[in-house]
């Protein structure tokens, strides 16, 4: 996460910033009193459930809807008091793409050149270095409806930066793309953030939160049950353990009744040691190995991912679900 040049300690400037946001939709409350906190030049990942407002929370912040209550900041601006303001320092590309597929990707790029209000050899400069940037000049004068899945939702994005935000929303941009579509969206998201761009994403798959985000936050019944790191989260589900795995049933046995808390797998001749994963935990493990003189033949940290923490947040019960809107 990005820290404060001004002095260690100080918190770098919230891009986006939202206290108690409320929206209910007839008798149904979708947002229940969020709060968010996202620092400038981060990646923000929000996971949910199908239903759980991700999307409403997006479109609030980008000022296409209103909240029905709550203090909320995008850019240093109010959205509610100065929505052109916010409109002008954010990009947004939403779950399904904003490109027209009966014009050429360059037309597609010069057309929002020309909604930007770029003068036109600057917008048609603008839309070949980001058509290179983003490994679609050979595409550029093909009609977009020829174009993969991939190669729509990179014009998408390539769109979406026309006008040079500093702050994205990006509502699942990789929703139905193949992986390696998949992580070369990721990549183009990394490079992003190494500009000092902020984006704040939605995301279907837990393993993209997992590999983008600094801060993530679990959405569920209108209301953040939890927000950390990918780390801080993992750790607050149980089942983290070590495993130690032994080649001589002497060493094993010694360390069963070492261990008295273990599990044991006598046919493995291994032992699964309750563990949250901290290099303190291991230390003192390590160290209760070493005084009792036992050699273990592999050691091996396993820590919850974030499918344990989604389910276990949410309720949710198949283990091999992938996605979670």
């Amino acid at each position: 996460m990005p820290t404060s040049k001004k002095g260690e300690g100080v918190p770098p400037p919230a891009a986006i910033s939202a206290v108690g946001l409320r929206k209910s939709f007839g008798d149904k409350t979708v947002l229940d009193g969020i709060d968010l906190r996202i620092p400038t030049g981060s990646v923000f990942a929000l996971l949910g459930p199908n239903g759980a407002g991700k999307t409403t929370v997006v479109k609030i912040l980008s000022t296409l809807i209103t909240a029905d209550a709550g203090e909320l900041r995008v850019g240093g601006h109010d959205v509610a008091a100065e929505p052109q303001a916010v409109r002008a320092a954010i990009g947004v590309t939403g779950q399904f793409s904003a490109v027209d597929g009966l014009i050429t990707g360059e037309e597609n790029m010069l057309l929002m050149a020309d909604l930007q209000h770029l003068p036109r050899q600057e917008g048609r400069r603008v839309a070949a270095e980001l058509l290179e940037r983003f490994d679609l000049t050979d595409a550029a004068k093909k009609p977009a409806s020829s174009y993969s899945g991939g190669m729509k939702r990179r014009l998408d994005l390539a769109m979406t930066l026309v006008g040079d935000p500093r702050i994205i929303f990006l509502d699942e941009p990789t929703t139905g793309l193949d992986p390696r579509s998949r992580h070369n969206m990721w990549q183009i998201i990394r490079e992003l953030l190494a500009d000092g761009v902020t984006v704040f994403l939605t995301t279907q798959y837990l393993e993209e939160a997992d590999e983008l985000a600094d801060r993530i936050a679990v959405l569920h019944d209108g209301k953040i049950a939890a927000e950390g790191s990918s780390e801080e989260l993992k750790r607050i589900v149980p089942g983290g353990h070590v495993r130690l795995r032994f080649t001589d049933p002497a060493a094993y046995r010694t360390a069963v009744a070492t261990l008295h808390e273990a599990d044991r797998d006598d046919d493995a001749l291994a032992l699964r040691v309750p563990s949250d994963g901290t290099q303190r935990e291991l230390r003192s493990l390590l160290d209760r190995l070493d005084s009792a003189g036992i050699e273990t033949d592999e050691l091996s940290v396993h820590t919850p991912d974030l499918d344990d923490v989604f389910f276990a947040l949410t309720g949710g019960t198949d283990k091999h679900k992938e996605t979670a809107r």
